[in-house]
């Protein structure tokens, strides 16, 4: 019988896994790494990448480099003004006003459906080379607040990477059923996700294998990035002060300080301090710089301090449409990379 996988299509990151044996295993992808950027890139030639390789010439290729595709599923371009504004590439109205992506590489117009399946391809033929066999059964995750047009969107995207979808599901109760809490009797569990571009809290019923989701609020533009980015720009701001040059304006410094941060902010959630060290970083009249700072996890913790203030009103709203109290809770559920941070 063939193995049906279930695909978490994330914002940031996706994650495809198997049950084996009764317990849910995470499929490595071709790289080895668990998850697999959300990233679409066009080169010159008009090669297409996804994952990791999209994702690490993004700074250098903005225009023909597609990230947070999941922000358009499923809407119009009149219902998202403000998502347009923080991508580099340019989205578009289509057919009946619906968003597309025009790629100047490729001289073409995607829609958001599409370009997820570019990245739905790859989970799915990462998935086959590893267990060795063909993959076509699959359930997909969704925020809980999809409607029912971003619901069907991710569908469509699934059907065009040639997957047939057996069922679209809440991402808490994903989680959920993950940590094997359906098999629990009454209990209401609270769902804290805070991934790579989005932060959602969910309070969910459970009983008899049964997850009734009884309040869901968050934040759609709050996540990792976020604290990544803070990151980048005092290591930017220190490196100013320090040779009177701004990284910030270099495209290639840039993504080098893209990916330091993030490995310093990965770092800091086991060690109090790391440090961020990137020779040849740049050059100027004088000869080439480099770049060697230490950041420790309070300095971490007080650039970011706002934005980890920000996840405290979406829970505290998601319990109060509840009806409950924190003490009314019976389990919390962490999901999510930037959770692993100590504050959060």
């Amino acid at each position: 019988m063939p193995k049906t996988v279930g695909i978490d299509l994330g914002t940031t990151n996706s994650v495809i896994a198997v049950m084996e044996g009764g317990e849910p295993v995470v499929i490595p992808n071709s790289e080895g790494a668990r998850t697999t950027p959300s990233v679409v890139a066009f080169t010159k030639s008009g090669e297409r990448l996804v994952g990791q390789l999209a994702r690490r010439q993004a700074a250098v290729n903005p225009e023909n480099t597609i990230y947070s595709i999941k922000r358009f599923m499923g809407r119009k371009l009149g219902e998202v003004s403000s998502e347009r504004t923080i991508v580099p590439y340019d989205v578009k109205a289509g057919k009946d006003e619906r968003v597309v992506v025009k790629i100047p590489n490729v001289e073409k117009e995607f829609t958001p459906e599409e370009i997820s399946a570019m990245i739905l391809q790859k989970l799915k033929s990462d998935a086959e080379a590893y267990l060795g066999e063909k993959v076509t059964d699959a359930v997909i995750t969704v925020p809980a607040y999809f409607n029912d047009s971003q619901r069907q969107a991710t569908k469509n995207a699934g059907q065009i990477a040639g997957l047939n979808v057996l069922r679209i599901i809440n991402e808490p109760t994903a989680a959920s059923l993950a940590y094997g809490l359906d098999k629990k009797a009454n209990e209401t569990i609270l769902v804290f996700d805070l991934g790579g571009g989005t932060f959602d809290v969910s309070v969910l019923d459970v009983g008899d294998g049964v997850f009734e989701v009884k309040s869901t609020n968050g934040d759609t533009h709050l996540g990792g990035d976020d604290y990544d980015r803070r990151v980048v720009d005092w290591l930017a701001e220190e490196f100013k002060k320090q040779n009177g040059i701004d990284l910030k304006t270099d495209r290639q410094a840039l993504q080098r300080l893209t990916e330091a941060a993030e490995r310093a902010k990965i770092e800091l959630s086991s060690r109090l301090e790391t440090t961020v060290n990137l020779p040849f970083i740049t050059a100027d009249q004088t000869g080439p710089k480099h770049l060697e700072m230490t950041l420790t996890r309070a300095k971490f913790e007080s650039l970011t301090a706002d934005l980890t203030e920000r996840c405290r009103q979406p829970f505290l709203a998601a319990l109060k449409d509840a009806s409950l109290t924190p003490q009314q809770i019976d389990e919390v559920v962490l999901v999510g990379g930037a959770t692993r941070m100590p504050i959060i």
